[in-house]
């Protein structure tokens, strides 16, 4: 028997092995919290081949470190303090960066305390398999474990511990490199603290720890690298004081933010409001914040009243007095246009910048100005920032910018001096970010990836830093990339820790005999049914299938099976926190990034015909009018007996010599579908309506675009949707019945009425027709009445133009909010989740758990019980969802350009795309026109003195004296109108970007304005 010996800890010890700490109650009392903090003494020290130590680890630190450093020849390990990660992440991300590194508890700790984005970014660091990261746990090391002094500060406390395990770590190499007699003295690799801390470096100097900071660290390495490493430095630590003077006495551009203190008060008298700045595509010194207790967004015009927002940040605002409200101004005020001669050196003397000052007042006028014609909106300016939403932004350098002699090709253009350059945002929402670089020249014509660090007041752009190059402009790689960290889409290989989570058998895997109890146990065996997949082209994660069958007693029998993804997905393991993460698959043109891994989302989970596949069935007793009898649901065993084409499903219906069981089931589950939609549309849902075009690529081999077409919508989608609508209903009662303060569920709130006013307005002027929103039922059968007898897509157009006035749908868990705000707005449903796509969305794999444990089937994981554990997950869920939405719709801008510029050129020399549009939107210089036939809009724009603006009735006119005109009547062009535009992709002299430029080829020829 193995002897254990109990050491008595001293009560001098029991000061040592407590952490003291305060926190918050929910009803806001603070109290005293004490933890037990157990010490060891074998926690391993992470080095390869230490006799002291048992390093459970594969990939140890290595035993010489990095001996490729100048100033440490006889190697060496980094031990960077919490700073270096709060500011300088991108450095530590970079793949020049690779030395050995200490990471400590402490510092873990401490990030993850200032910034949850970057705690996350930190864990994935640890997990590249490149770098070579331990974690000591210098916490719970005995020789390491500090508590804080009387008086001593909680940073000051974790500056003194990590300088401690610092020099722990340097004492414990010394001792395990003993000299052996005969041999040459061991080399000796030393820890060293890096820190821009000149005190701490300082204090760590003095107790003999070697030091260093992180600039004189990166200029010891080989010069081309240690430039490279430089540019990607954040300017944060530098600047953290916001001087009202610069050191040149710059007078400031922007107010200062006020106090917390002020602010918190604010906000606490209603004084002050807080919401997202919503940046304007149109005008980029325009912008919107949403307030939840105002009925209409607060307009923010001009810079100063901006005050260095950016687009998603999180902003204070103050409300100016009445008088001073405005409207939206009415011309497109472009960025690049007004800014095309600022430059990065001089943008910030006012007095060199007077036309940029005068065209940025003009445009501050323009909507106070029309705030006399129209009806005003709240205006207001930011006052402070919450949370700032200062993510890497894809961006590009002008080459007008570079002095001439850096041009790319010049002998000087390899000089490594530094240039301060404006890298222009491929978003129009962003404002153009100042970087410090010593690669200009070979930054020109690529796409580059830039990090702000600080914006003051005395600065008309905010700072920052180049991070990497992501490949040419205009290449296929490099713009998918782009896009993806544009919308913050994790896109990175799974790990092996997540693939680890996968069946051992791999795809060899098969649904066990149904004698094997495990697998079967409480599954109902529906191999039998006819059941049969409806899904688009070429769809790999099918993750629903549909039956129906006739009963005896006349009714029908109905089911929709659903991957069973929970089986193989478990709570608390790598694969599912990782799918957590992620929230959701991202469909882009050429590619699709997953949530799970493609074993489970395109085979072992994916609902193929021919194949035993486990499942969750919801199954009705409907009816013949579709009236639910009773639902059940159970685990299931099925087996599709065929994966149809939308089209090819359609097909089968409509051919009446096909009377085989599944042409039956297809139509006998369509009649039901029919039946469903027209109960949901008399209780008030809404049929609306979005942009869709179909890409047509060259090959399956190939994502070069040869075409884009509307997509077309057949019976058979309707006959799937209506069918997961009814899941989706059904599993939401049956989860909010048996979770009532947990259960994961989605609502889409009724819009305030005044989003609606603008559309009311412009349908009753242009067209003498009404909209009646008052309620879903209202708004649907006024959108029923908005046909235009010789324009069939009028209607369509209108039910575009009202989804925009829609709020967005979330998740959410259902005792975090009031039941009289679970409804679904859009579906007239008083509740709703997602369960129906769990291969592709988290929400519905938590509703697959719940339902699991509402059917007894399994018992609900701890952290589904928890309502704040339920409402962070959704949080960051209902982020992906948006931040996923986005991303497909500009991958889909993206290809249709292609396309455009691939027919233009097969077209031949000097033909342009001609389509048909309607006018969306009027301004003093241009029009917003949209292309339903390519689903893509754009401006058309006019040079502003030849127009006469109505702003009132939204319609411009051209003069008949304008070349433009062919006669000499006036030509009125208003919202509503059908017009024929050319559309080009035009390629950025300076920038390589290619945009879609389109013209007015009538009524009018806007290219002679």
């Amino acid at each position: 028997m193995v002897e254990i010996t109990i050491r008595k800890r001293p009560r001098t010890e029991s000061v040592v092995t407590q952490r003291k700490f305060y926190k918050k109650t929910a009803r806001g009392k603070v109290i005293k919290v004490l933890r037990e903090r157990y010490l060891r003494d074998d926690i391993g020290c992470g080095i390869q081949g230490c006799g002291d130590c048992e390093n459970s680890t594969s990939d140890p630190l290595p035993f010489t470190g990095d001996t490729q450093h100048n100033a440490y020849p006889d190697g060496h390990y980094i031990l960077p303090d919490t700073n270096v990660f709060l500011h300088q992440m991108d450095l530590m991300e970079s793949s020049l960066f690779r030395p050995p590194i200490v990471l400590l508890q402490t510092v873990m700790e401490e990030v993850r305390h200032r910034s949850i984005p970057l705690y996350n970014r930190l864990k994935a660091l640890i997990r590249m398999d490149e770098k070579r990261i331990w974690v000591f746990y210098n916490e719970f090391r005995s020789e390491t474990a500090i508590i804080a002094e009387e008086d001593e500060s909680p940073n000051d406390r974790n500056d003194r511990g990590i300088r401690r395990a610092a020099q722990w770590y340097n004492e414990h190499i010394k001792l395990n490199r003993n000299v052996v007699r005969g041999q040459a003295k061991p080399k000796l690799p030393v820890v060293v603290l890096m820190t821009e801390d000149a005190a701490n470096r300082n204090k760590a100097d003095e107790s003999g720890i070697p030091v260093t900071s992180i600039r004189n660290y990166i200029s010891m390495f080989p010069e081309n690298t240690a430039a490279q490493l430089l540019d990607s430095l954040s300017t944060a630590e530098e600047t953290t004081l916001e001087p009202k003077l610069s050191g040149d006495g710059r007078q400031a551009l922007y107010p200062e933010y006020y106090p917390e203190s002020t602010l918190q008060a604010g906000l606490t008298t209603g004084n002050l409001y807080k919401g997202h700045f919503n940046a304007s595509s149109y005008n980029y010194l325009q912008g919107t914040v949403s307030v939840h207790d105002l009925p209409k967004p607060v307009l923010l015009i001009g810079r100063e009243n901006i005050n260095r927002a950016v687009h998603g940040d999180q902003v204070v605002i103050e409300i100016f007095d009445e008088d001073k409200w405005g409207v939206e101004g009415d011309e497109v005020v472009d960025q690049e246009a007004t800014l095309k001669n600022d430059d990065a050196a001089d943008s910030d003397e006012e007095e060199e910048n007077d036309e940029i000052i005068r065209k940025e007042a003009h445009a501050a006028r323009v909507g106070e100005a029309a705030a006399s014609k129209k009806q005003a909106q709240p205006t207001g300016r930011v006052v402070g920032i919450v949370k700032r939403n200062w993510r890497p932004i894809v961006c590009h350098v002008d080459a007008t910018a570079l002095p001439s002699a850096s041009v790319p090709g010049s002998n000087s253009a390899k000089s490594l001096s530094i240039q301060t350059l404006l890298a222009h945002p491929t978003s129009t929402l962003l404002p153009r970010i100042r970087i410090r670089t010593r690669q200009g020249p070979s930054l020109v014509n690529k796409k580059i990836l830039v990090a702000i660090d600080a914006w003051h007041t005395t600065s008309r752009y905010p700072d920052g830093h180049f991070v990497r190059v992501l490949g040419d402009i205009g290449g296929e790689d490099a713009e998918r990339e782009g896009l993806m960290l544009e919308f913050g889409i994790s896109y990175g290989a799974f790990g092996s820790a997540i693939l680890g989570c996968l069946p051992p058998e791999g795809d060899q895997w098969i649904v066990a005999p149904k004698s094997d109890d495990g697998m079967w146990k409480g599954r109902e065996d529906l191999r039998d049914l006819t059941i049969c997949s409806i899904d688009p082209p070429n769809c790999q994660d099918i993750d629903d299938a549909l039956h129906a069958r006739p009963l005896p007693n006349g009714n029908i029998e109905a089911g929709v099976h659903i991957a069973d993804v929970s089986n193989f997905v478990h709570a608390d393991t790598p694969m599912d926190t990782e799918a957590a993460a992620r929230g959701t698959t991202v469909y882009l043109v050429d590619k699709r990034i997953d949530m799970l891994p493609a074993l489970l989302g395109t085979n072992l989970c994916s609902l193929r015909p021919n194949v035993e596949r486990l499942a969750f069935s919801a199954i009705w007793e409907l009816t013949p009018e579709a009236k639910i009898v009773n639902v059940r649901f159970t685990k299931s065993v099925i087996r599709s007996k065929a994966a149809f084409t939308y089209e090819e499903a359609q097909i089968r219906k409509d051919d009446p010599t096909l009377q085989d069981p599944l042409t039956t089931a297809i139509r006998l589950l369509n009649t039901l579908a029919q039946k469903l939609k027209a109960a949901r549309m008399a209780a008030g849902a809404l049929n609306l309506a979005s942009p869709e075009v179909k890409i047509h690529l060259d090959s399956a081999e190939s994502s070069d675009p040869i075409d884009v077409e509307q997509k077309e919508l057949r019976e058979t989608n309707s006959l799937v949707e209506e069918f997961m609508l009814l899941a989706n209903i059904s599993v939401a009662r049956k989860i909010f019945e048996a979770f009532p303060a947990t259960a994961v569920l989605r609502r889409h709130l009724p819009p305030p009425q005044t989003n609606f006013d603008k559309l009311k307005d412009i349908l009753k002027k242009r067209k003498g027709m009404s909209l009646d929103v008052s309620s879903s039922g209202a708004l649907a059968n006024s959108l029923d009445k908005c046909v235009d007898a010789n324009e069939p897509a009028f209607n369509t157009l209108v039910r575009i133009m009202a989804t925009r006035c829609m709020l967005p749908a979330e998740y959410f868990g259902s005792g975090s909010v009031g039941r009289d705000t679970f409804g679904h707005y859009g579906l007239a449903s008083d509740i709703y989740t997602h369960f129906t796509s769990p291969i592709r969305r988290y929400a519905d794999v938590l509703a697959h758990r719940q339902l699991a444990a509402a059917i007894g089937y399994s018992p609900l994981h701890a952290s589904l019980h928890s309502k704040a554990n339920v409402e962070r997950i959704l949080e960051v869920v209902n982020r992906r969802h948006r931040m996923a939405q986005m991303a497909g719709r500009a991958s889909v801008e993206y290809y249709v350009g292609l396309a455009l510029k691939g027919r233009n050129e097969r077209q031949g020399q000097g033909q342009t795309v001609t389509e048909e549009a309607f006018v969306i939107r009027t301004f003093r210089n241009g029009l917003g026109v949209f292309v339903s036939k390519l689903g893509i809009e754009g401006l058309v724009m006019f040079k502003r003195d030849l127009t006469e603006f109505d702003a009132d009735n939204y319609c411009v006119t051209i003069p008949g004296s304008s070349a433009a005109v062919s006669g000499d009547k006036d030509v009125l062009i208003s919202v509503f109108d059908k017009v024929v535009v050319n559309i080009e992709v035009e390629t950025d002299k300076n920038t390589q970007k290619g945009k879609v430029k389109m013209t007015l080829v009538h009524p009018i020829d806007s290219r002679a304005l």
